[in-house]
């Protein structure tokens, strides 16, 4: 199971699923503590902002980012829940829930998962260079970008409301 929340509910989220592993996509400035039942080696941190163009003095999402981040889902045990988290659980954990899905689930169409995404979270705006880096990264040859494309932008909001997504 996946878990998508915000960084205001990141601790809840880890002690209320029984999570062990997490993924935190945040502005590398950020202070965060780590849940304390999370062995830092299942905690993977990756410093970006929640860009989709260069801009100069912040760091865009890039391929090393993605395949770090594909190395760590590929290596998640599933014996417990995974948490992704961004600072407002709209963009980047959306866009990394996504792929984490895109990934696990090679067989499975992106549309199909696309808008299993967006049941589960009405606000999910997923970072679309995200998405497109891990498009290229899994091979899916632009079909991850159409998919997200389609379902279109999520309800505004300040914060996105937790969600889960099963890995099946």
């Amino acid at each position: 199971m996946i878990h998508v929340c915000s960084l205001s509910r990141l601790h809840e989220t880890v002690e209320r699923t029984g999570a062990r592993h997490v993924i935190t996509l945040i502005n590398g400035g950020t202070v965060l503590t780590r849940p304390s039942n999370v062995d830092p080696t299942n905690h993977l941190f990756l410093g970006l902002n929640d860009i989709v163009e260069e801009i100069e003095g912040l760091v865009a999402p890039g391929e090393t980012h993605m395949h770090e981040m594909l190395e760590f889902v590929r290596g998640w045990p599933r014996e417990s829940p995974l948490v992704i988290h961004c600072y407002a659980g709209i963009s980047r954990s959306t866009a990394a829930a996504y792929a984490t899905l895109c990934t696990l689930l090679p067989e499975r169409d992106e549309a199909e998962l696309a808008w299993r995404l967006r049941e589960a979270s009405p606000t999910a705006t997923p970072n679309a260079r995200l998405v497109a880096l891990a498009d290229a990264a899994l091979r899916r040859e632009g079909r991850m970008v159409r998919a997200i494309e389609a379902i279109g932008r999520g309800a505004d909001a300040f914060e996105g409301a937790p969600f889960s997504l099963t890995v099946s």
